[in-house]
């Protein structure tokens, strides 16, 4: 058990634990080399005996660390203690997308849009490196307060992928966005991180998922043989664009998606632009027909443990069980082919891995070469008994000149063995943003595209004419053709817009309410006087309401109180006198 105050690795702290997962418990700790807070994951138990596993998961969370890019949590360092496999993060504050779809239900469309710029924006680095991050879900995509996010768990995702075998009374892996390919046994492409990305931008949209079921197996199954529902169906109001992302995204066929993240992200950059209104809906080009055969195999022979009353049609498969013998039976060639492969990896893993190992267990710090030239460091880490790999990393920084570098991966101050790979990522330099002119744009989707690019983004309202538009930029600072850096901020203004207020409380008369609206060139063009106990010239009613927008030009009615007329006041007296005279029999 990880206890408050235990150092992992003579360096990161335990803080508290901010999460428990079925692959590893999180923990908020303190570098104490680096002086910051990181999230650590620990793995679970079971899955550190699995030497598979563990030696996969090194190997994958370490590929995602050389991923850099604002909507991807970072991943610092992967190692071992006492046993204990662990990968130290950056620590993010913030909630993950289904407990925002919890909370809030149907999202809008500008914020979906918003969110899934985001989403692929960061997976377009990944692919770019041909990363396939194979658990794209929302428990997996973090967002901050100011509504940057976050997509996290590569690594262990990666490795988790090859030991996400059907098991006696379930199926692993998160289903509900599991790509068809994936369910009828195939391997994962970026096409796969494309389907599940498709099933979370439905979900944001409808608040809801799309296939649900009893089991995993009913669910993986409507993921390969059922049309996706029609979103239209639940958010009516959709522009047809949105949804011909969202079709081909979802594709059964690979080939009918998007070839990857980028392609996916370009696509969403227009997706609300006038000149994609009248968008038709798409057709795909290539058949959805998907081959079902391994898992319909699995599923006609699962054993069912709950006895039938009546017959069942060929059609009425019932799977509630599924064991690795029925997996055997069915599957003999294919696990006699699996285990070769599984041998001859083994194999060469064990040369890779295993007799370096036996040779030499010393470990030694990584040395710090930030600020060095790639010769400079090359030269110190090959010093230190270390490899550095031939292909450099880019990296932007404002602090680091360029050609200098930022960081190595591993970490400097790291442990490692003699031998160990470096990867050093060198500084690109500050990188610049020209910005835009944005005045006369929304600001929800000036806002998402500035925060993809890394920037702060400040909504302030201003005075304006008023006449101009709710929620359109009516000012930027800085302005267009300036540069800036990712983390900076940009302001964007929009206009104060004034609201009429509720003339009928008691406190205006005919001439306050002229007054208020001279300013605004709003004519009060006729007066109704009508007869009340309320004191003369106080306004009744008012024919624009309270909180309607008031607009130059434009005009109001209102209604003003009077005194009750003095006949009226007679004929109120004679018809209580003949009341009185009715109640005492007179007539």
């Amino acid at each position: 058990m990880i206890m408050k105050g235990q150092k992992i690795s003579d360096r990161y702290q335990i803080m508290k634990s901010i999460g428990e997962g079925g692959m590893a418990n999180v923990y908020l700790a303190y570098d104490t080399i680096l002086d910051r807070d990181v999230a650590v994951k620990i793995l679970r138990g079971d899955l550190s005996g699995d030497e598979k596993f563990v030696r996969r998961f090194q190997r994958e969370a370490l590929s995602a660390s050389s991923l850099t890019h604002p909507n991807i949590v970072e991943v610092y360092d992967v190692g071992e203690d006492h046993g204990m496999y662990y990968i130290v993060m950056e620590y993010i504050e913030g909630k993950h997308l289904k407990e925002l779809i919890k909370k809030r239900g149907k999202l809008t469309v500008s914020e979906v849009v918003d969110i899934m710029l985001q989403i692929t924006d960061g997976m377009s680095v990944a692919h770019d490196s041909y990363i396939i991050h194979r658990d794209i879900k929302p428990q997996n995509i973090m967002i901050l307060e100011n509504g940057l996010v976050k997509i996290t768990d590569f690594g262990i995702s990666m490795a988790m992928n090859a030991t996400q075998l059907t098991q006696t009374n379930s199926v692993m892996g998160s289903v509900h966005y599991l790509p068809p390919e994936q369910a009828s046994g195939k391997g994962s492409s970026l096409q796969s991180d494309i389907y599940s990305m498709g099933i979370v931008m439905y979900e944001l949209l409808a608040g809801k998922l799309p296939y649900k079921g009893d089991n995993a197996v009913e669910i993986a199954l409507k993921h390969l043989k059922e049309p996706l529902p029609s979103i239209k169906e639940e958010v009516p109001n959709i522009p047809q664009s949105i949804e011909n992302i969202i079709i081909r995204a979802t594709a059964k066929n690979p080939k009918n998606r998007y070839a990857d993240a980028r392609e996916m992200h370009n696509d969403l950059m227009t997706c609300l632009d006038d000149s994609r209104a009248k968008e038709p809906k798409i057709e795909l080009p290539y058949p959805e027909n998907i081959d079902e055969t391994k898992i319909t195999k699995v599923l006609k022979n699962a054993k069912v443990e709950e006895k039938k009353k009546e017959d069942n049609s060929e059609d009425e498969i019932i799977a509630r069980q599924i064991t690795q013998n029925d997996l055997k039976k069915e599957n003999k060639t294919l696990i006699i082919l699996a285990s070769i492969f599984t041998f001859l990896i083994v194999a060469i893993t064990t040369v890779v891995l295993l007799v370096p190992a036996l040779t030499t267990n010393k470990e030694i710090l990584i040395p710090d070469v930030t600020n060095q030239t790639v010769e400079e460091a090359i030269k110190t880490l090959q010093d230190a008994g270390f490899n550095v790999a031939t292909e450099q990393q880019p990296a932007s920084s404002d602090e680091i000149e360029f050609g200098k570098i930022v960081k190595t991966s591993p970490l400097a101050g790291t442990k490692r063995t003699k031998g160990t790979q470096v990867t050093l990522f060198v500084s690109e330099g500050d990188a610049k943003i020209t910005l835009e002119n944005y005045v006369g744009q929304n600001y929800l989707e000036i806002k998402g595209k500035l925060e993809t690019l890394g920037v702060q983004v400040v909504i302030e309202k201003k005075d304006a004419k008023n006449n101009a538009e709710e929620n359109i930029i009516i000012e930027q600072n800085p302005k267009e053709g300036e540069k800036v850096s990712k983390g900076d901020y940009v302001t964007l203004y929009i206009p104060e817009v004034d609201k009429y207020p509720d003339f009928t409380n008691g406190s205006y008369t005919y001439d306050d309410v002229v007054s208020f609206l001279e300013k605004y060139n709003v004519t009060v063009n006729k007066v109704e006087e009508e007869t009340s106990s309320k004191n003369p010239g106080v306004v009744l009613k008012q024919s624009r309401s309270k909180g309607t927008r008031i607009v130059s030009g434009t005009s109001i009615t209102i209604t003003v109180a009077k005194k009750p007329s003095k006949t009226n006041n007679n004929n109120n007296d004679n018809n209580n006198d003949n009341k009185e005279d009715n109640d005492n029999g007179l007539y």
